[in-house]
């Protein structure tokens, strides 16, 4: 099972590449591993019997009771049968129902291949939460397959309401299932529901919990209330129909009711609920297909009743009613993927799917009608098709029930079915009759290969009711171990004269008439309002929340720094308030020091702090801000953390530069606040928030009883993480998942950076010098070229800042660009020192770049030292990372952009996602060292001169940090040191250039004015 989950997920890695090179067919490649799965899951079937499930475990979290667990029994193997098997076919199928010029088929082949490996997931899955994450990228991966037409406005709403109505019920649904782990005492659903019958299920919490879990599942199977996003899913492509809403993801609520009724049916309300749920879903959903033009919208509406036919049965959890449902669940997942297969091919071929336009279509595609009408009749329930004999054992099943909720059950299941019976044949009528007021459609043959994926499905439709006794045999491994009345049924296409045959031929010919009466019917529904229209309801409340946001935001987001500051310390002061208040036991002493030393840096610290609070100026307020940060180095020094120390000193050194670097956008001086109230209550605040703080400080430290954790710290780093530096041991081995957790924050924080500087694109590299120029010149002219117009040019190019022309006649702009090239070439020769080419001397120091170029490898390789040395020695990948950044700046600092690109000519992105592919291929790698995620573990040689060496695979974890961190530095000099010194350039020579032009128009102007006041004064005078 997890050799097919990987197999899914790497083909949909590499399936924008396929379609790259080979179009289209690569649906014909893909479709390789759905069907590789479904052969794989036809040998588990040989594995699995009603007493042993077949069993794949993988150490994760093991505390936390979130191991991966992938589990299959019979249930599962249905379902996984349906998933990969029917997702085979729609591959295929994709293959020439899309047009090779089809926008984004690469995006939306990856995206289908992906959400095929998440519902085959979604079913193995054991271990709740790894159901959840399943569950959850379901919904992101039809999102995304549902709005694979993102420029059509209806496309991306069917996607965003879908995504926003099964995200919120699977949150709900989590709730639930963390309160059942909490009551059960297991994460595993199949252990979960063998410990219900053992638990007093009538608890309030108990059925609360249900509740939750069963509105995830309703929200999922689209039943009313939530019935509504299915048919507006039917704006994705014909295919993502037939595969999410008909044989994988909407199957997601249903297999969950399965999987959970057998233990928890007898919960007060589960039964009532799903029976009520489920027979009003089927009776909306029927009677809304029978108004319906849109074949499509006949199919989406009949889903939604077809899905609630199948909870109601599912939810009763016995024998009888589990095999029922499950050869409901089979029958359905085949001949509506074939309904849905044929629309598509009608579409595709007419042009429409509109019944009022079609006709004449039986006739002049008999395969194809054959194939839709086969699948139809199955919906129907007419024999010998297998959708008969699953609505035959649904009757019998529920009729041997003896109930009060099975007779409504039977009811409700017999008036739906009548309604199934009539858009059936509605279907058929509007998909493929002649119809005498409708001209005659032009049908353009299709190949074989469009039409083999249904004609596989029907074709399957009729084996299956031929071959029901067989199909018995294999779905009775999950309905016999339930409890039963006393009367096995079996699965067959003939019983003999009994009630469920009667009440299938009752509602088969109520459906007819129904059909046949077709034109009262509409005319009846017509009249009939629509009391409660819930996609209404969905719109309006969208609205209301739009609206309460944007006054929301508008009071809140008002822009102003000092009022979200404000927010947030209040906020943290009354927490804190609270939780003192509410302390019982306040500490008998309190420690305020350890040293005297301590009190001559707190007065140094407080009085940095007071004087950034008073600076008037923002570069002396990062300056005494700066000296908080260097106080609490020295502090972590006193304190024997040379780690800390290091860290923080690095981190101050770095912060205090890129504030530098952010301030040159600003103004100098600092806002001052408006009125004399506003200035002390902010003082007021600030000052209650440090008292607040410190008095929470001293009672945590000494309210301390129980023996702290980390004095086991030392020990277990050295013994278990086979280092001597507690706190690098800490970052990559015992606490690993904080430190994974914190690199991806630190790549998306490098990326928003880059992403607010970047205005036009974020190039892959900086600008190295021997690119830009001379064509960097000529562009800064060709920029003057264009203001004067389109096919004209200067007469006089602008000469650059360094350029001295008095006394001297104007240069044309070859003559200028001859210049430049002859200094390129002289310059090139020493291009050791690149500051010369590119700084204004005035802005230069040649000592400065020196002395930076001489150490600049240097430091790299300390970078090194610290890297490789710090599992036991101070250093590590962060610090490491971190004096490379330094590095860096320094660099920067010297000699600009073009040394910085000098310096790193690499890009930051790249770095950033090796460094996070290291990391996750080290915690990846955990499952062959210990069988569980981001273990290590470690290999000692003896080697000579060298003596005892030691090797920890932590090492190469820390090798990403180091990677992450230089990737953001390198992001952050890029961004918002490189980029912003690039606009200020363009900028300036946009400036100049526009000076120079009004310089000419001025001039042009002046002359024009002589020239006219010449002509019209005397004779060989001069007016001027």
């Amino acid at each position: 099972m997890a050799i097919v989950l990987l197999v899914m997920f790497m083909a949909a890695a590499f399936a924008p590449l396929l379609f790259r090179y080979i179009g289209r067919n690569a649906f014909f490649f893909l479709a390789f591993f759905p069907l590789a799965g479904f052969f794989y899951t036809l040998y588990l079937g040989t594995l699995v019997t009603p007493e042993r499930d077949y069993i794949e475990r993988f150490r994760w979290v093991a505390d936390l009771q979130m191991d991966i667990v992938l589990r299959t029994d019979v249930l599962s193997w249905v379902m996984s049968l349906l998933v990969t098997g029917v997702g085979f076919l729609v591959m295929i199928y994709c293959a020439r129902y899309f047009s090779p010029s089809e926008q984004g088929l690469g995006r939306f082949g990856a995206v289908l291949m992906a959400f095929a490996g998440m519902m085959y997931g979604l079913v193995v899955a054991d271990n709740i939460y790894m159901l959840f994450l399943f569950w959850e990228g379901t919904t992101i991966f039809s999102y995304l397959l549902i709005g694979h037409a993102n420029a059509r406005q209806q496309s991306r709403r069917a996607a965003l309401q879908a995504l926003i109505v099964t995200t919120s019920g699977g949150l709900a649904m989590l709730v639930g299932l963390v309160m059942l782990h909490v009551l059960t005492g297991t994460a595993s659903l199949a252990a979960m529901v063998n410990r219900a019958p053992a638990m007093e299920l009538g608890q309030p919490v108990v059925i609360t919990a249900i509740v939750l879990v069963l509105v995830g599942a309703v929200s999922k199977s689209a039943l009313v209330p939530f019935h509504f996003w299915l048919p507006g899913a039917m704006a994705a492509p014909t295919p993502v129909s037939a595969y999410l809403h008909a044989a994988a993801m909407v199957k997601a609520g249903i297999y969950l009711v399965l999987r959970m009724a057998p233990g928890f049916a007898e919960t007060p309300g589960w039964v009532p609920l799903c029976v009520l749920l489920g027979v009003l879903t089927m009776l909306v959903g029927g009677w809304r297909a029978l108004r319906q033009t849109d074949l499509k919208l006949v199919l989406a509406f009949g889903t939604v009743s077809q899905l609630g036919f199948l909870t109601l049965i599912s939810a009763f959890g016995t024998r009888n009613t589990a095999l029922a449902a499950l050869a409901l669940l089979l029958a359905h997942g085949l001949f509506k993927a074939t309904l849905f297969l044929v629309v598509g091919v009608i579409d595709h071929r007419t042009g429409t799917r509109d019944l009022r336009k079609l006709s004449g279509l039986g006739r002049q595609a008999p395969v194809l009608t054959a194939v839709g009408v086969i699948a139809a009749l199955s919906m129907a329930g007419l024999p010998p098709l297998f959708g008969f004999v699953a609505k035959e054992a649904v009757y019998s099943s529920l009729l041997e029930l003896g109930t009060v909720w099975g007779t409504v059950a039977v009811v409700g299941v017999f008036l739906g079915s009548v309604l199934t019976v009539a858009y059936s044949l509605r279907f058929i009528w509007g998909a493929f009759a002649r119809k005498d007021e409708v001209k005659e459609c032009r049908y353009v043959a299709e190949h074989f290969d469009f039409l083999l994926a249904p004609t596989v499905l029907a074709l399957l439709t009729v084996a299956a009711g031929f071959a029901a006794p067989g199909i018995d045999r294999l779905l009775a491994g999950h309905a016999d171990p339930l409890p039963g009345t006393g009367y096995d049924y079996h699965l067959a296409l003939w019983h003999g004269l009994e009630p469920a045959l009667f009440l299938s031929a009752a509602n088969i010919a109520i459906g007819v008439l129904l059909f046949l009466g077709r034109a009262r019917v509409e005319a009846a529904q017509a009249r009939v309002p629509a009391w409660i229209d819930l996609h209404a309801f969905y719109r309006t409340s969208m609205g209301w929340l739009e609206k309460t946001a944007s006054r929301v935001t508008a009071k809140t987001q008002r822009g102003s720094l000092p009022f979200y500051q404000g927010v947030i310390l209040a906020v943290l002061v009354v927490a804190l308030v609270a939780s003192l208040v509410m302390l019982e036991h306040w500490p008998a002493e309190l420690l305020l020091f350890e040293r005297p030393a301590e009190l001559l840096l707190l007065v140094l610290v407080g009085a940095a702090c007071i004087a950034a609070a008073w600076a008037n100026k923002r570069f002396m307020a990062v300056v005494v801000v700066g000296v908080v940060g260097y106080g609490m180095v020295v502090f972590f020094a006193m304190q024997g953390a040379p780690d800390l120390a290091l860290t923080q000193v690095l981190v101050e050194t770095i912060t205090l530069v890129v504030f530098v670097l952010v301030l040159r956008r600003l103004p100098a001086r600092i806002g001052e606040a408006p009125g004399r109230i506003k200035r002390w209550l902010r003082a007021a605040l600030g000052a209650v928030v440090g008292t607040i703080t410190v008095v929470t400080a001293l009672v945590m430290l000494g309210a301390r009883q129980a023996e702290p954790i980390s004095n086991e710290h030392p020990r277990m780093a050295y013994e278990g993480g086979h280092g001597m530096n507690v706190v690098n041991v800490i970052l990559v081995d015992i606490r690993a998942w904080d430190t994974f957790g914190e690199l991806a924050v630190i790549v998306v924080a490098a990326t928003g950076v880059a992403s607010l500087i970047f205005i036009t694109n974020r190039t892959a590299r900086l600008q190295r010098l021997d690119g830009v120029r001379p064509e960097g010149f000529a562009a800064r002219h060709r920029l003057i070229g264009d203001t004067f117009g389109k096919g004209h040019r200067p007469p006089v190019a602008v000469l650059p800042a360094e350029t001295d022309t008095a006394g001297g006649p104007e240069k044309t702009l070859e003559q200028l660009r001859a210049e430049e090239a002859d200094r390129e070439r002289r310059s090139s020769r020493s291009a050791w020192l690149v500051a010369g080419r590119t700084l204004a001397p005035q802005n230069r120091s040649i000592i400065l770049e020196v002395i930076v170029r001489l150490l600049f490898h240097s430091v790299i390789v300390f970078s090194l030292f610290l890297l490789f040395s710090g599992h036991n020695s101070p250093g590590g990948g962060f610090a490491a990372g971190l004096v490379a950044g330094l590095a860096l700046i320094l660099r920067y600092l010297a000699g600009g952009r073009f040394e910085l690109a000098e310096a790193a000519p690499i890009d930051a992105g790249r770095a950033l996602g090796l460094g996070l592919a290291i990391v996750v291929g080290m915690a990846a790698a955990g499952f062959f060292f210990d069988g569980a995620v981001l273990s290590s573990t470690w290999f000692s040689w003896d080697i000579p001169l060298l003596g005892h060496v030691e090797f920890v695979t932590t090492t190469l974890f820390d090798v990403g940090v180091y990677l992450i961190v230089v990737g953001l530095m390198l992001d952050v000099l890029r961004s918002l040191g490189a980029e912003v010194d690039r606009q200020q350039e363009e900028d300036h020579e946009r400036a100049q250039a526009e000076n120079v032009l009004g310089e000419r128009e001025m001039a042009s102007r002046l002359a024009a004015r002589d020239a006219a006041h010449g002509s019209r004064g005397p004779k060989g005078g001069n007016r001027l």
